[in-house]
């Protein structure tokens, strides 16, 4: 596999780039999580459908916009999260960086292969513990060979499979439950202090950990493709079937089936529509995804231990390590902490996210070898660390109180406004250049 050792502070890989095929069949497993359609069904349920409607445009526009600029970056200067943080934020905060990014993926493994196990059980029954304990095993040896040998095929191959799986879904649904006439116009559960497309696009934000996993799957691709992987693998063309077709199909089915907007109820109406085959479809899809989780986890981790202790042991080990997490909190009371836990990573990572795209929108322009340059690679902390500290506190502390709920919902976006705002400022004042941003002009 093409490993994340990086020339210090630089952030470039030393092994080849892959091709744009294997690398673009590798990131469109993100496509196949079930994940989607729940969240489309959640806000579907909070704010009303057409309100989610208007926030999946803007999603898919903000995510398509921010993607083809980080992706730009990591596909010419080969640099992942932690080479990123190391020029931006310094040792510290490189490590910080790649252990956020490797306990989010993580705890997505721990949701994603959840679902798989709940299916398994609600079909066949039996102990849960030993379907945990089997959606784990049989993940941990897909992640062995990495993107280069065995993520690209693994994914191309199963991508028809999940596609015909999503129009059975709808086909089935229909038939069984009828067509489910005002699914589109439905009410809002209740009102709330935001307006409705707002309080959509904000529960959206809570996954912007995407924008970490492009920048750590671009740096694996070839500077000559930059063109077409930002059009196909990560621009806005990804983003309309990750969030627009699922979206939909997710209100669709939760709509006819009547059940709730929760991961359990995407589950009950898949099983319903398909059985058996619904049984395969939720496999399939949750395979492909946790191929991803398990990858980003264990070489995020990697990285850490790498920088914090000096260890170096082979890949397999740590992605062993990360299928023994990953089933050790699967024995626990999972729900009862995972979704804060993910609530208070999302706020970091959107500060991370709002500074560094901040920082290369308003540097000077350079080629990559010149922003190497410009690194020592030793310096422990940077300035730049202190708008992503300010910003993430500022984020955590509007999400827990509980005083004015509207700010608590608009955490999210005074988390990037601020982050930008102390990035601008620190940059303007620094005297010696970070990092300097290549090109992002279309290509």
């Amino acid at each position: 596999m093409v490993q994340h050792e990086v020339h210090a502070g630089s952030g470039t890989p030393t092994q080849p780039r892959v091709n744009k095929w294997s690398l673009t069949m590798a990131w469109w497993s993100l496509f196949s999580a079930m994940f989607w359609l729940y969240i489309s069904a959640a806000s579907a349920a909070a704010y009303g459908p057409r309100s989610t409607l208007v926030g999946l445009v803007l999603t898919i526009a903000t995510y398509g916009a921010i993607n083809r600029i980080l992706a730009t970056h990591a596909l010419r200067t080969g640099q992942t999260v932690e080479g990123l943080s190391h020029l931006l934020f310094g040792r510290f905060g490189a490590t910080l960086a790649a252990l956020l990014l490797a306990a989010t993926a993580l705890y997505y493994g721990v949701f994603e292969g959840s679902v798989i196990a709940v299916s398994l059980q609600s079909w066949f029954g039996g102990d849960i513990r030993i379907w945990y304990g089997i959606c784990v095993g049989y993940a941990m040896p897909l992640a062995f060979g990495g993107v280069r040998h065995w993520l690209d095929r693994l994914n191309g191959f199963l991508l028809p499979f999940y596609l015909v799986g999503l129009v059975a879904l709808v086909a089935a649904a229909t038939i069984k439950q009828g067509y489910p006439s005002g699914w589109l116009t439905a009410s809002a559960a209740a009102s709330t202090g935001v307006p409705g497309w707002l309080g959509s696009y904000l529960i959206f934000m809570g996954v912007w950990v995407m924008m970490m996993f492009t920048l750590d799957f671009a740096a694996l691709g070839r500077p000559e493709d930059t063109a077409f992987h930002r059009r196909i693998t990560f621009g806005p063309l990804f983003y309309l079937c990750t969030f627009g077709i699922n979206g939909l199909i997710g209100i669709y089915v939760v709509t006819a089936f009547g059940t709730t907007g929760t991961e359990r109820g995407v589950v009950d109406a898949v099983l319903g529509s398909l059985g058996f085959a619904g049984v395969l479809l939720i496999v399939i899809s949750q395979t492909r995804i946790n191929t991803a989780n398990y990858f980003l986890a264990s070489t995020n981790l990697e990285a850490v231990a790498r920088a914090t202790l000096r260890i170096r042991l082979p890949h397999i080990v740590w992605v062993i390590i990360c299928g023994i997490a990953a089933y050790s909190l699967m024995l626990t009371d999972v729900l009862g902490y995972l979704l804060q836990a993910l609530a208070w990573q999302a706020v970091l990572i959107v500060a991370w996210v709002s500074v560094c795209l901040t920082h290369l929108l308003s540097t000077h322009r350079s080629t990559p070898e010149a922003a190497e340059q410009t690194d020592d690679g030793g310096a422990p902390i940077r300035p730049l660390i202190a708008a992503w500290v300010v910003a993430s506190a500022v984020g955590i502390a509007l999400h827990q109180q509980h005083s004015v709920i509207t700010l608590a919902q608009l955490s999210p976006l005074i988390t990037a406004a601020v982050g930008a705002a102390l990035s601008l400022a620190i940059s303007r004042r620094s005297s010696r250049p970070n990092l300097l941003l290549i090109p992002v002009s279309s290509s």
